[in-house]
């Protein structure tokens, strides 16, 4: 069955161009097989004779099998006073050897005379005769016209010759681009409608988010008859990016209705918008809509209250039909509801009626007065928790003494930690030295359990955050530290508070390998 509306990657192309981006060809190779699982319809790899990589995707890109996408090679009309037949940019995109070809064209006058210096006739000339050219090549032709909104808003008869003259060149698919990002959804669904009045191909949708309406606008395009969204993987691409995918193609599935990828693939949109940022070497936007880790997190009480009994009370959708998951937070915010089905999630029982409920509500409030965190702690809380509700110490062993100091020879300085640990009668006695006070710190306190516990040897410390809670005391302020470890398979966060740097972190670390020896 043929989509209703076609969805277009260009995030090997238009999205490699944002600050920060950089694919080699591998990553290429790499992203363009998830998208082609994933089930887009296009993938724009490049722009073939741009640069070696480019030419690296094209060739390995020809040797494979798509299941459901179409590769696209993406060039520009042919230049001012050069025979199409003789511009080395068709041979190159033909030597590509791609079924589709994006061609960009200029639409506005502003473009045509005062960037091309060319005249308005002979505009329309190149790009009737680039189209023409490709599709008697046996081509799929893509006509992005740039700056359609502006040109338009300008000239609208002189944007309606341009697309007409790729339309009657034989454009398979005429798309708007919205170029600048500055034009308002209103204005987008007013154009894309006008052209839908005109022109009998297909029509899509080329935005940019500079006013952050690249999701809107490209929206608004479809409701006014675009069948085709062009964007890129969490919305990379030029200045602020490229209209978002990751929030289109929900959008169009679950409260459109419209189809577009298979609807079996939206349970993995969030997989896929991380493996790109993973590919792309960018972290993760926790607060990015549908698949951000706060994306249906809850902290409020009043809230928390309502979603543990009826979860669409305050989430737009299921978390899980995009691959998500409900978080519930616990802070000085929370009421027992939020340490109810926090203690569920962490896989405590916990029942309501429970004396320790409103024990453990209390401690948090009383705690996070003092400057703890548990929203990215949630190993720390499972301590917290596990203790009120055993009535007794679950402290598997104690720091009888610590000391880190720092001495510098003639080459680096070194840091050198002594930690004394008791487990039940023996007691371990070590010195470890580190690139900094935690890290010989982290480096005796696992010296000194791992005879005790040896499966505290695959633990490691992956990231390390402090933070002045009241800075306005100087150094006598309180700090925070935040831990994250792992084990390789699972990762866990743990939270110290003191006016000593050095506590606040053996508090952290000490709370993750107890965590890490806790059992389900």
């Amino acid at each position: 069955m043929k989509p209703q509306v076609e969805i277009y990657d260009t995030t090997l192309r238009d999205g490699a161009q944002g600050e920060g981006i950089n694919f080699s060809a591998v990553d290429k190779l790499r992203i363009a097989e998830k998208l082609d699982s994933f089930g887009v319809h296009y993938i724009e790899g490049g722009w073939p004779g741009s640069n070696p990589k480019d030419m690296e995707f094209f060739k390995q890109a020809a040797k494979r099998k798509w299941k459901n996408a179409q590769i696209a090679a993406f060039s520009m009309t042919r230049r001012k006073g050069i025979a199409v037949e003789q511009d080395d940019l068709m041979r190159l995109i033909l030597e590509a050897k791609t079924p589709v070809v994006t061609i960009v064209g200029k639409t506005w006058l502003l473009h045509v005379t005062e960037v091309l210096r060319a005249k308005p006739d002979e505009n329309l000339g190149m790009i009737g005769d680039t189209i023409r050219y490709l599709k008697d090549h046996g081509k799929t032709v893509i006509y992005d016209a740039e700056h359609s909104f502006d040109g338009f808003a300008d000239e609208p008869e002189y944007a309606l010759a341009t697309w007409q003259a790729a339309e009657k060149a034989g454009a398979d698919c005429i798309v708007l681009c919205e170029t600048n990002g500055g034009r308002l959804p209103s204005e987008v669904a007013k154009t894309v409608a006008f052209a839908k009045s005109k022109l009998n191909c297909a029509i899509g949708i080329h935005t940019h988010n500079d006013c952050g309406f690249g999701v809107a606008n490209a929206i608004a395009a479809v409701e006014a008859g675009a069948t085709q969204v062009q964007g890129t993987i969490n919305g990379f691409g030029e200045r602020t990016g490229n209209c978002n995918l990751i929030s289109v193609i929900p959008t169009l599935g679950l409260k459109m209705k419209l189809r577009s990828v298979p609807s079996k693939s939206l349970p993995k949109l969030k997989e896929l918008s991380e493996f790109v940022n993973e590919v792309a070497n960018m972290r993760h936007d926790v607060r990015a809509p549908w698949v951000g880790q706060t994306a249906f997190a809850h902290k409020g009480g009043m809230h928390v209250h309502a979603i543990d009994r009826v979860g669409r009370s305050y989430e737009h959708i299921t978390p899980e039909a995009v691959g998500n998951f409900r978080r519930v937070l616990v802070s000085d915010m929370s009421g027992r509801t939020n340490i109810l089905m926090k203690a569920k999630e962490l896989g405590f029982k916990l029942t309501p009626d429970a004396p320790e409920a409103r024990e453990i509500t209390a401690k948090v409030k009383e705690l996070e007065s003092q400057g703890y965190e548990y929203e990215a702690a949630e190993a720390s809380l499972a301590l917290l928790i596990r203790a009120a509700m055993e009535k007794k110490s679950i402290k598997q062993f104690d720091i009888e003494t610590y000391h880190v100091s720092m001495r510098r020879d003639k080459v680096e300085s070194i840091c050198e930690a002594t930690v004394r640990v008791r487990v039940g009668k023996e007691v371990a006695h070590t010195v470890a030295e580190g690139d900094g006070p935690v890290n010989a710190l982290d480096a005796a306190l696992r010296r000194a359990l791992v005879k005790f516990f040896p499966k505290l040897k695959a633990i490691e410390l992956t990231d390390y955050k402090v933070r002045i809670i009241n800075g306005t005391t100087g150094t006598a302020a309180k700090t925070r530290v935040l831990i994250t470890s792992s084990d390789g398979k699972r990762e866990w966060g743990t939270v110290g508070v003191s006016e000593n740097i050095i506590e606040a972190s053996l508090q952290a670390l000490v709370d993750s390998m107890e965590y890490a020896l806790l059992k389900k």
